[in-house]
């Protein structure tokens, strides 16, 4: 018996560990983040303005760590009536989308202002993706252990699923992502297999970036 509670002590000690470094990560990344944003965002301000008017920015309520809610800070990048017949997943050349839009998802320069979340602790760096409420009830139906990729860990702005896969247009793209976000799970069961893994996403992200990749 006293094996077993130094085991649990151990691990709650590794576990702390490991939320503490990670946390500490997301606040630095954080830091950056809004510091570039803040530099940019004149230049997107203006851009906005001229190619669709306000507003400039996006919020939209997202289901995050063990299924609470928060509003997602993005630059807006769709038409102002983009859901006026109700919400919707986005699609390849999805006509919604502004002309300026497109360039911003294609950089991920509209996910800039998402360091806000990851400040105050909605969102990590790395890690899940964050579901819309409207389609969560349907797709947790659909689909085996869909909440529990999130259980105990907080939703990204970037991981293994916005990496690898496109836009979800299907009950099946979901599947697909939530099985890369169980593979994101996995993969940081020990302190060094995490940083190995969020290290590797990092730069997958930034390749993204810079080739004008995401979506």
């Amino acid at each position: 018996s006293d094996w077993i509670l130094r085991s649990f002590v151990d691990q709650a000690h590794v576990n702390g560990l490991f939320e503490m470094a990670k946390r500490l990560i997301d606040i630095l990344g954080g830091l950056v983040g809004t510091i570039l944003t803040a530099l940019v965002a004149p230049f997107i301000v203006l851009t906005i303005l001229l190619d669709s008017g306000r507003p400039i920015l996006f919020f939209q309520k997202r289901l995050g760590q063990n299924g609470r809610e928060y509003d997602i800070i993005k630059f807006r990048t769709m038409r102002t009536d983009a859901e006026a017949k109700g919400a919707s997943w986005a699609t390849k050349e999805d006509p919604r989308v502004t002309r300026l839009g497109r360039f911003m998802r294609k950089t991920r320069i509209d996910e800039l202002p998402q360091a806000i979340n990851v400040l105050i602790g909605d969102m990590s760096m790395i890690g899940p993706r964050p579901e819309r409420p409207q389609f969560f009830s349907k797709l947790e139906t659909s689909i085996p252990l869909y909440i529990e990729r999130t259980y105990g860990i907080l939703p990204g702005i970037t991981g293994l699923a916005q990496v690898r896969q496109g836009y979800d247009e299907t009950v099946e793209d979901v599947r697909n992502k939530v099985g890369w976000d169980h593979a994101y799970a996995a993969r940081i069961d020990s302190f060094w297999s995490w940083l190995k893994t969020d290290l590797s996403i990092a730069f997958e992200t930034v390749s993204v970036m810079v080739r004008g990749r995401g979506q």
